[in-house]
């Protein structure tokens, strides 16, 4: 390790995972910067001395993903084109001692609240004055705001709790200076995000507080948009729809994982809510706000789902006719509860049944597309890519929605800003448009 007073070595940060991980990502790069490091994020072709591997470890997928770029950069370390290899993040939460004794060439691994004893291993201090302040890996228009961390919910399938800990919500006013922040790097769209948005607040306020969040974050001048990831069903406080119809810039749209509508298997996944309860839920509101655009995930092959369980998803998803779906297959997780049950359904069932469901969703969302059809829209543009320019409506999130297509040869329109454009065709995924003429 190069002395103080030299230049300190350059750090190549890897990220897997999810939208979380990324700002964990962010947090250690604006620590590291701040310690004179030369930090690049997912260069390819970086010559960097030292490589940080920030890893998921949600699911067996996640894992092995995990598990073969650990392995990769470790076969780099033992050929020399790198000298310090370091791994953090979940996965390294659950499997540390196996990971130190099957992978040695890796020289320290850290788990998920461990970034100032990473720091310290780099000869780096943790800035407390830097809380509230983190560079960005997303495009600079947009970012996600990390609202708590960790979760006390205990459904069955998740290790979120065993790789995050227990629920730990950021005070209103630490949100609103980082906010700020953000917005004066040029930040148009927060993206609000936590295990379950829903809680927070209860251990600081000891009051479900997004509402209150939400008002104070609408006041950050330069934020256009807010968008809101993973509300929990169960307990869902309707004031978060009356904050959102009270403000131009909270997006009319929710992210709110509902998993399954079955009611044994909802049982079995410890969701604490009923189809019952979650169909009146939905009811309630689409009332209040009919603009709202309602975005699921579905789990499908949980032990014990029959024919007649994924039936009755199928047809609960044809009806409600959410906006936005995504479908995962359950993986069978050391020390969740439902680790106990039997993995009983098999791959090729839950591959069959996660498509059949997609398929329904794709239907749907071609004809919801198609409605939108000689509409005018307020599009964010996120990226030139080939003959496009591509942009998303308030309805989309990044990286898991629909994208808005503008051909680029007669166009011209600038990376990170709004723009009004009229729909003139559509697909299941994609809305193709022109700039709107005054």
């Amino acid at each position: 390790m190069k002395t103080k007073g030299t230049r300190a070595q350059s750090i190549n940060v890897i990220t897997l995972g999810c939208s979380k991980n990324w700002v964990d990502s962010e947090n250690m790069i604006t620590q590291l910067q701040a310690n004179d490091y030369e930090v690049t994020h997912e260069r390819d072709e970086s010559k960097a001395e030292i490589v940080i591997i920030n890893t998921c470890g949600f699911i067996d997928r996640a894992k092995e993903e995990s598990v073969q770029t650990i392995l990769e950069y470790a076969q780099q370390k033992s050929e020399g084109y790198i000298d310090k290899l370091y791994v953090t993040g979940c996965l390294i939460q659950r499997y540390k001692d196996n990971l130190e004794e099957e992978i040695p060439e890796v020289d320290a691994f850290f788990g998920t609240m461990e970034l100032p004893s990473l720091l310290h291993r780099l000869q780096a201090d943790y800035r407390h004055d830097l809380i509230g302040e983190r560079v960005l890996t997303t495009p600079s228009h947009y970012a996600y705001l990390k609202i708590s961390e960790g979760c006390n919910r205990t459904c069955s399938f998740c290790a979120i709790p065993l790789m995050r800990g227990k629920h730990i919500s950021q005070p209103v006013e630490v949100l609103v200076k980082e906010a700020r922040h953000l917005a004066s790097q040029g930040v148009k769209e927060l993206i609000l995000i936590a295990q379950e948005l829903t809680y927070y607040g209860l251990d600081l306020y000891k009051s479900r507080s997004l509402p209150r969040l939400l008002d104070a974050l609408a006041g950050v001048e330069g934020i256009e948009w807010i968008r809101l990831h993973y509300a929990y069903p169960n307990k869902f406080p309707l004031e978060i729809i009356e904050s959102m119809k009270s403000h131009p810039t909270i997006c009319n749209y929710l992210d709110m994982p509902l998993q399954h509508i079955s009611d044994p298997v909802l049982e079995r996944m410890h969701r604490q809510i009923s189809r019952q309860e979650t169909t009146d839920l939905i009811k309630r509101i689409r009332d209040m706000h009919p603009d709202i655009h309602l975005r699921t995930t579905m789990l499908v092959g949980f032990p014990g789902e029959t024919d007649a369980d994924f039936d009755e998803l199928c047809r609960f998803v044809e009806e409600t006719r959410f906006n936005r779906l995504g479908v995962f297959q359950y993986s069978h997780e050391e020390g969740t509860t439902a680790y106990a049950l039997t993995d009983d359904v098999a791959p090729e069932t839950k591959e069959e049944r996660m498509g059949q469901l997609m398929a329904i969703q794709q239907q749907i969302s071609a004809e919801i597309n198609e409605q939108k059809v000689g509409q005018r829209l307020k599009v964010l543009i996120d990226r030139k890519e080939g003959e496009y320019f591509v942009g998303r409506t308030e309805a989309d999130s990044p990286e898991v929605d629909n994208e808005v297509l503008i051909e680029a040869a007669n166009n011209y329109l600038r990376i990170g800003d709004f723009a009004e454009v009229d729909i003139i065709d559509a697909n299941e995924y994609d809305l193709f448009a022109t700039p709107s003429r005054l």
